[in-house]
């Protein structure tokens, strides 16, 4: 086996790849990042024109991306798709560090009323892995997974205190490269980068002190403020800094407000890394043969098979799983130990993966395939494929609600043509009682809750079919509870019929609903039952399974 322990910085070009790597894996990786980098979505003929590759190639790796759903193929555009999300879930998961100290961070944030990052060194640079904002008209923008260079922030100078010669010629090749860090792409590239001296005293002093400023390092405004948090045997795992504007604070009136408080929530993080208990390994990946030969039956050239086994190795990390052997890899996922070696080969040449004494792990890296702007995804935009694809396949509009109150409010719509049809926008609102929606909402709330908000929200009868009587909808609502749906004919308007059921988010909670609607001509109940509910059922299913990706490590918004 070639040496594993070689490994290349993410802004960099790679050398020339080992004889054993995985060329389709390392063209598929290529297509991930460039789309990572132009926001999550390209042309094909971009594609094509950013990697070198040949159409052809571009299209059968999207094409196998695409089925296994990491990407969604929209006409001629490639976009990233919620499930891709699962690569850096697993390196999170392994890490610990947003389990364990996350809520910390967000107790700080609340107690300062500031922003809260934790960060983790990437070669030369810092990725963040939590991020506990507030909300103002000038916040925190940077998102999980977004790389900074080490130069320009507080975290940086707190790692590079302890690097060696080596890791300080990286970084002085790079930064002769790059000199505007044109390669960061979460940060505005430098008009006059730095010298060295002004880095190199910063990490003296903080090593020294212990912490770390930003003085309008990033850009004007941003001051940050970070502290270590070390293992038990010293070895600083990550930094937290709380970051604010200078139109709060200035860099020095930062360090004098929140240095004791942020000192005390590291000693505690600290405590928390040293008595946490070690996790029990997750459930394996389920084994690929039947799936990947399944697929290259149906696809045929254009499913890539090397390209999906090797990007399941990385889903093989996770919690209680943070180095493995080449056996446990293959084991975890399934996969032949000769197949696991070549792509863990592949994916230590490029960064993804480092190697020790026999044990693999996932490096922070992982995170920019898809992480950062796919953590920033709605709760509607995450729902809109899915809202499409109904919509196609039934024939009749389907929209995406939440609970505001006693109402539900459109947050996500997709009609169809039709001389008659639904016409309701984003933003509209009904009385919640009587919607299908609303009553799938109404219905998963705690039985106290649900009276409440039926008592304030003093049901009249919009229709003659419109149900009023508090008794009477509390035994609806019930039925829809039991059901797991709701129906409503000509309740809010004569002649439309409508059925819902609930989104749930990780934790089984109902944060939305989805429907679909028609003239009661259109459909029968009986037909509704039977030819549209059992697809409205895949499609509600469809975006919890992309949410339980957005939403492990990041917050979703519900509109």
């Amino acid at each position: 086996m070639p040496d594993m322990n070689t490994t290349t910085p993410a802004q960099q070009a790679p050398a020339e790849a080992p004889a054993e790597a995985v060329g389709p894996l390392l063209r598929g990786i290529e297509v991930l990042r460039r789309l990572t980098d132009a926001g999550g979505r390209l042309s094909l003929g971009d594609l094509v024109r950013s990697t070198g590759l040949a159409r052809s190639t571009v299209d059968r790796i999207t094409q196998t991306l695409a089925r296994m759903g990491y990407v969604r193929l929209d006409g001629r555009d490639a976009a990233l798709a919620p499930r891709l999300m699962e690569l850096g879930n697993a390196y999170l998961s392994a890490l610990r560090i947003p389990d364990l100290l996350g809520p910390q961070a967000e107790q700080l944030a609340d107690a300062l009323d500031e922003s809260v990052s934790l960060a983790v060194p990437d070669r030369d640079g810092i990725r963040f892995v939590h991020q506990s904002t507030r909300r103002r008209a000038m916040s925190l923008s940077f998102r999980i997974g977004d790389l900074l260079p080490a130069e320009r922030t507080a975290p940086g100078a707190l790692f590079a205190a302890d690097w060696d010669e080596e890791a300080w010629a990286r970084w002085r090749e790079r930064r002769q490269a790059d000199p505007q860090g044109l390669g960061f792409l979460a940060v505005p590239p430098l008009q006059q980068a730095p010298d060295e001296a002004h880095f190199t005293e910063r990490s003296r002093q903080a090593e020294a002190q212990g912490w770390a400023l930003d003085d309008q390092l990033i850009e004007p405004g941003l001051v940050a403020l970070a502290l270590p948090v070390r293992d038990a045997d010293g070895r600083p795992v990550c930094a937290v800094s709380v970051v604010s504007h200078t139109s709060r604070h200035s860099a020095a009136s930062l360090r004098k407000a929140v240095l004791p408080r942020l000192r005390a929530t590291v000693a505690r993080m600290e405590r928390e890394l040293r008595e946490a208990p070690a996790e029990e390994p997750a459930t394996s990946v389920a084994p690929l043969a039947s799936w990947t030969g399944a697929s290259k039956q149906e696809l045929g050239a254009g499913f890539v098979e090397s390209l999906a086994r090797g990007l399941t190795v990385l889903t093989a990390f996770g919690a209680g799983r943070r180095e493995l052997t080449l056996t446990g890899v293959a084991e975890a996922c399934g996969l032949a130990r000769a197949t696991a070696r070549r792509a863990l080969i592949t994916f230590v040449h490029l960064g993804y993966v480092e190697a020790h004494d026999g044990l693999f792990g996932p490096t922070p890296q992982v995170l920019g395939l898809g992480f950062p702007p796919l953590s920033r995804l709605t709760l509607p935009q995450i729902a809109e494929p899915h809202l499409t694809e109904l919509a196609q396949r039934v024939h009749d509009s389907t929209s995406l609600s939440v609970l505001t109150g006693t109402e539900i409010q459109y947050t996500a719509r997709v009609a169809t043509s039709r001389v008659m049809n639904v016409n309701i926008t984003v933003g509209t609102r009904f009385p919640a009682y009587a919607t299908s929606m609303g009553r799938v909402l109404l219905a998963d709330l705690p039985e106290d809750e649900r009276a409440r908000r039926l008592s304030e929200s003093a049901p009249q009868p919009l229709t003659r079919h419109t149900v009023t009587s508090a008794e009477k909808l509390a035994g609806v609502l019930e039925r829809v509870r039991r059901d797991r749906f709701a129906m409503t004919d000509g309740e809010l308007e004569e002649g439309l019929r409508s059925v819902a059921v609930p989104v749930r988010d990780r934790t089984g909670r109902a944060v939305a609903a989805v429907n679909v609607a028609m003239h009661s001509s259109r459909r029968t109940a009986a037909q509704v039952r039977t030819d549209v509910l059992p697809a409205l059922r895949a499609v509600a299913s469809g975006i919890e399974e992309d949410l339980a990706q957005t939403g492990r490590f990041t917050r979703t918004a519900a509109c």
